[in-house]
């Protein structure tokens, strides 16, 4: 009887815990590890709960003015959960070529870039880093699986660390189309 009540009063107690004490388990999009661009390990699943945005960046790349956007969308949202994760790549063209402290002084001096750099990766390829597998898998979603295709193509993760959506290298981070979504995201708890 002592066995039973105690049994119960403890599955009691777990009934009036907070959601987010019992759920600590990382989201599948969120579940990896990888370098700062200091080369600090950094779980990614410390974003939990964020809207989070991956980009693959390059210092010389036609696209590169979009780190521009990309600080101006995470300046402007990042109070109300937006994170901003910029991988570095010299997959396409060879416009990364630089050594990660090279690509942190150039965001830093051009672009005045205070989102999360992380360390040069590859994205494509048989060295595509984890992450990058994920997300061109689509997540579960066969709908957003496919290959990167150049730089500064973006990946939008939601709170729950869901693949939302993706959105080629000519989409401006500013861009209506990706602003509305990361609002509407930021919105939903």
């Amino acid at each position: 009887m002592r066995i039973i009540l105690l049994m119960l009063l403890i599955t009691a107690c777990f009934m009036y815990l907070p959601e987010e004490s019992m759920s600590t388990t990382c989201p599948e999009a969120l579940n990896f590890k990888v370098r700062s661009i200091d080369g600090r390990e950094v779980d990614l699943c410390s974003y939990k709960g964020k809207v989070v945005l991956i980009v693959n960046t390059a210092s010389e790349c036609g696209f590169t003015p979009q780190y521009k956007g990309l600080q101006e969308l995470y300046l402007r949202y990042k109070d109300r959960g937006l994170a901003v994760l910029g991988f570095p790549s010299n997959d396409f063209g060879g416009q990364e070529p630089g050594s990660n402290g090279e690509i942190k002084l150039f965001c830093e001096k051009n672009y005045k870039v205070t989102f999360d750099m992380f360390s040069k990766v590859s994205i494509k390829g048989e060295n595509k880093i984890p992450l990058y597998k994920y997300l061109t898998s689509g997540g579960g979603n066969p709908k957003l699986a496919g290959e990167v295709t150049w730089n500064f193509n973006k990946f939008l993760i939601d709170r729950q660390g869901r693949l939302h959506s993706r959105y080629p290298s000519s989409t401006e981070p500013l861009s209506k189309e990706l602003v509305s979504t990361i609002e509407k995201l930021l919105a939903e708890n």
